[in-house]
């Protein structure tokens, strides 16, 4: 695993008005590295994405990205630099099919131009044939073949978090934010998409930030986990040495004493 730090959360505080739902949350996220963000409900986790994202505006704090500050970028800017992400209900675009919604998301590498795509110029059509051609390698990693031109919205909802997930790696993202990909998978669904997070851990350099409920997926599969309570950073380290802290156990169980049972808490 590379040590480069790709993503950097300096000091990220968000409110609300008078609602404070981040204060002070500060990480890293390493190329080739899986870095889980967990808490209990209400945490802060999704809204440390929608930042990164630019979908919040944060009142305070930087965000930096190979080296560059994206802070006050604006979304498809930063979908440009290389960032991509999942979304917990997969919004995805329910009438087109598989293939399309992976379509949709190649937007941040079409350079062709609108007068040569307008003439249909010949690296037009290569340039659509390559597009066509890394999509078809995603849905083939994801094992998404035989739905490939099935409409999204026919598909059943475990299927379109599959879908949210291969849309995302459409993009040929540098970072991927993963907001609870495993919730309403069934157990089959979840160990695929375990092998699918390993494979990319390993076989690439992407720098994966992974915000999960599933306590025996984040133990078995992150490098290192960050614990957000009411929007505050308690506890970061090693998955089994984070999961003993005592302010992690008492943020989950409201009390401390007792270590929890992590694989029973959704």
């Amino acid at each position: 695993m590379a040590d480069e730090a790709l993503l950097r959360v300096q000091g990220l505080t968000l409110a609300f008005g008078g609602l404070k739902v981040l204060e002070g949350v500060s990480f890293e996220a390493r190329r080739g590295e899986l870095l889980a963000l967990i808490g209990p409900n209400g945490a802060g986790k999704t809204s440390v994405l929608n930042c990164i994202c630019a979908i919040y505006r944060a009142g305070a704090g930087r965000i930096l990205f190979d080296g560059a500050d994206i802070t006050h970028d604006r979304p498809h800017r930063i979908a440009r630099r290389g960032i991509a992400r999942t979304f917990q209900h997969g919004e995805l675009v329910a009438s087109m099919s598989v293939l399309e919604n992976l379509l949709l998301a190649r937007h941040a590498r079409i350079g062709t131009g609108l007068v040569a795509e307008g003439l249909h110029l010949p690296r037009v059509r290569e340039a659509e044939v390559a597009h066509r051609r890394a999509v078809e390698e995603v849905i083939e990693f994801v094992e998404l073949e035989r739905w490939r031109h099935r409409p999204v919205g026919a598909l059943p909802f475990g299927l379109q978090k599959v879908v949210g997930f291969a849309r995302a790696l459409a993009m040929e993202p540098q970072a991927l934010l993963l907001d609870e990909p495993s919730a309403g998978l069934n157990r089959e669904e979840r160990e695929d998409l375990a092998r699918h997070i390993l494979r990319i851990r390993h076989e690439t350099q992407i720098a994966l930030l992974w915000v999960e409920h599933d306590m025996q997926m984040v133990a078995d599969l992150a490098d290192r986990l960050l614990v957000l309570d009411h929007g505050v950073p308690i506890a970061a380290g090693a998955p089994a040495e984070v999961l003993k802290n005592p302010a992690v156990i008492e943020a989950y169980l409201g009390k401390s004493g007792s270590e929890p049972d992590f694989g029973q808490i959704a």
